[in-house]
């Protein structure tokens, strides 16, 4: 997570009152990370290369990486970036989706690369490239301004103005982590695709801190470069502080015919009103989706970690049940994460599912029942996909080929699960239950 001093600038950022522009520009921006000469059209980062507003790219504050030579004919390749520790990239672009393609590799040592992306969104896992061997990836990043005609998102101060404010502000800014990280170079450009927004709580979003986590910040990595997850969720919200907030306003603002909206609400809801009028909110929603071309995807919500004998408790009342019932009525798409989130703890056990959940130490001190743990995130985003599969929704056919079928029952061991933390561990639980 970048340091400090950009969270700093960030809330002033956010106090000034910045309005986004009209109409975004096509972006075409190729750095060439390293310290040899930048390849032809190409913009050459430096270890020492720090981003400042007027110069719109460069590395976040942080450990600085260190240069390594490949040699070669290819300029491009002939240079990498690495560090031993994650570094940071920001270039600033307007508010829209952007398709980044990034060039990986080291002539000397095998390069093991993991990329996220704004708020510890993953979008790349494990990018292993043999010593000598060169490889290009990419994948969309949706960048977000809380702006939109005629208003704005009411952002939580200061959780969302300092502490989670790299998902509002106008960087598109990647991490590169992992054991041998090598990077070559970086390409972002305009990218005319599908958007698949995510409403939702705590459960949902982009968690800003270690070691809690949401599948929703873990769906990128799925999809291949065709799409892009735009994630509104925010934690302690409910479907009526999410339209009161404008966020339901600001996805309409943005949506087009194809684009999805995947809404998973429940958590805080019924802490404060009914099934029946949740529901009813909910229903309100999808006739405005509609209209605008988009498609509605409704998903119950997860179970809490919650076990009498080896059999998992509900504790959300009649709240799924009526997902449910309306997904029947109103003819639109369903996934069922509560039927398959209860498949998931129950198949690893009262005690091993608890590592799906923010827990500390083998003995899981300071255990979290509600929210997730990267490892959790990470198996729930699979049941995700495998309710878009189940729904035989088009955006199916964009996840990648390396996502083999998932059943909640055979859930991937914890031991298996590699994805390095990120910088930036908190002690702040999430907003909600």
């Amino acid at each position: 997570f970048p340091a400090a001093p950009r969270l700093l600038l960030l809330a002033a950022t956010f106090l000034g009152g910045l309005c986004p522009a009209a109409e975004p520009a096509k972006i075409s921006l190729r750095f060439d990370f390293g310290a040899g000469a930048a390849a032809p059209g190409f913009t050459q980062v430096l270890p020492t290369t720090l981003y400042t507003d007027a110069q719109g790219y460069g590395l976040e504050p942080g450990p600085a990486p260190t240069a390594g030579e490949n040699g070669g004919e290819d300029p491009l390749q002939a240079d990498f970036l690495t560090s031993a520790h994650p570094f940071y990239f920001s270039a600033r672009v307007p508010e829209g989706n952007y398709r980044v393609t990034v060039t990986f590799g080291d002539t000397r040592a095998d390069s093991v690369t993991t990329v996220k992306a704004e708020l510890r969104r993953l979008m790349l896992e494990r990018v292993s490239v043999p010593a000598g061997r060169f490889l290009t990836r990419s994948f969309i990043v949706n960048v977000r301004r809380p702006q939109f005609p005629g208003g704005a998102v009411s952002l939580k101060k200061p959780r969302e103005t300092v502490n989670e404010a790299v998902a509002w502000d106008d960087r598109l800014t990647l991490e590169f982590n992992d054991s041998h990280p090598a990077v070559c170079g970086v390409q972002i450009e305009s990218a005319e695709v599908p958007t698949v927004f995510l409403l939702g709580d705590s459960t949902v979003c982009d968690q800003s801190g270690e070691p809690y986590a949401s599948w929703g910040q873990m769906l990128p990595r799925f999809f291949g470069p065709t799409v892009a997850v735009a994630n509104h969720g925010e934690s302690g919200e409910t479907v009526r502080g999410a339209t009161g907030a404008k966020r339901f306003e600001k996805v309409l603002s943005l949506m087009r015919p194809g684009d999805y909206l995947l809404i998973q609400f429940g958590h805080n809801d019924m802490k404060g009103t009914t099934a029946d009028v949740y529901q009813g909110q909910l229903r309100a929603w999808l006739p405005q989706i509609r209209r605008k071309g988009g498609i509605p995807v409704l998903i119950t919500p997860m179970n809490r970690h919650r076990f009498e004998g080896d059999k998992v408790v509900q504790t959300l009342k009649d709240f799924p049940d009526a997902v449910r019932a309306l997904a029947q009525e109103e003819k639109t798409a369903l996934i069922d994460l509560n039927a398959m989130s209860k498949t998931l703890y129950e198949a690893l056990g009262p005690r091993e599912s608890m590592r799906l959940f923010k827990h500390e130490g083998e003995d899981f001190a300071k255990f979290d029942a509600t929210h997730h743990s990267p490892y959790g995130a990470y198996e729930l985003a699979k049941c995700v996909l495998e309710g878009l599969k189940k729904n035989q929704l088009p955006l199916a056919k964009s996840i990648t080929l390396d996502v083999p079928t998932f059943d909640p029952a055979r859930p991937d061991p914890a031991a298996r699960f590699q994805i390095p933390p990120s910088p930036g561990f908190t002690a702040e639980r999430p907003l909600g239950d």
